[in-house]
């Protein structure tokens, strides 16, 4: 689909990008030739990923764990980069969620959320750009929200909320920082399945019924979220900018709320179980970052 070193001479850093949808994105840029950094909070998972994509195509991969909710771990990681020489490109991939009644939420559940949604995407991208206008650089940012952002999202209310305030700063910075050569854009997914993922939206099967509410009867594939991010991070389409791009086989025009009709009958029994999947996910992830 792409001309071969399309992305020679960029330099990317994709958050989350270890795993899922980050990786997949990641992977994608390294193999039309950009520099590649990818940071998390595993420092592991970081390294693994790392070294696998480098085994695959080659190029440069570095991991940098840094936890986006501290701004100052934020700037450590930005100025660790640009000893090397500035970025070109940001992909704010990192996200955290997980399915709930909203009656259930507690305010440190509510804050897990937001702190790396909101928060975290915030300081991140407004560490780097800072740097690029000092510098007088030119720079392409993409993040990933949601098409919860078009309608509604029942169950995922802090990913919800927090997304939408990704999807106003895309508008808003990219006209605020459009005349100084600086774009911003977001993609809005679907359900692109990944373990990490799955395991807090749709515990104990409950992906099936998604389905469904999918005109074209499929999950997108990681493939196609990672073509989409390229288009939007090459050369060629400058003119492009403040603009959410929808990738989900048209659902969210025949549905409102990607999980509201999975969740809208569960007990409080379900509910229950449905939590204890979610726990043992999160204290599962827990354990490996401690590694």
């Amino acid at each position: 689909m792409f001309q071969q070193d399309l992305l020679k001479g960029k330099r990317i850093l994709v958050t989350g990008g270890g795993s899922g949808l980050g990786k997949a994105m990641a992977t994608r840029y390294l193999e039309l030739g950009a520099d590649i950094y990818i940071c998390g909070r595993r420092k592991s998972v970081l390294e693994e990923s790392a070294n696998e994509m480098m085994e695959l195509h080659g190029g440069s991969v570095k991991g940098i764990s840094c936890d986006i909710k501290v701004p100052e771990a934020i700037e450590d990681m930005v100025d660790e980069i640009w000893a090397e020489g500035p970025l070109t490109g940001l992909v704010n991939n990192a996200a955290g969620n997980f399915i709930s009644r909203t009656e259930d939420l507690s305010p440190k559940a509510f804050n897990a959320i937001s702190n790396i949604v909101f928060n975290g995407t915030f300081y991140t991208t407004n560490a780097i750009g800072k740097r690029w206008l000092d510098s007088k650089l030119k720079g392409s940012v993409i993040s990933i929200i949601t098409t919860w952002v078009h309608s509604s999202g029942p169950f995922t209310v802090p990913s919800a909320m927090s997304k939408s305030g990704l999807a106003t700063m895309t508008k808003s910075l990219a006209a605020e920082w459009g005349n100084r050569g600086i774009r911003l854009n977001a993609i809005a997914p679907g359900p692109f399945p990944t373990k990490g993922a799955w395991d807090r939206l749709a515990p104990g099967g409950k992906g099936i019924d998604l389905m469904d509410a999918i005109p074209m009867k499929r999950t997108g594939e990681l493939s196609e979220l990672a073509n989409l991010a390229t288009f939007l991070m090459a050369d060629g389409c400058e003119y492009l900018t403040g603009e959410i791009v929808t990738i989900d086989g048209a659902q969210w025009l025949n549905h409102a709320g990607s999980f509201y009709d999975m969740l809208k009958d569960v007990t409080d029994d379900e509910w229950d179980k449905l939590r204890s999947m979610i726990k043992s996910s999160n204290e599962a992830d827990k354990a490996k970052r401690s590694v």
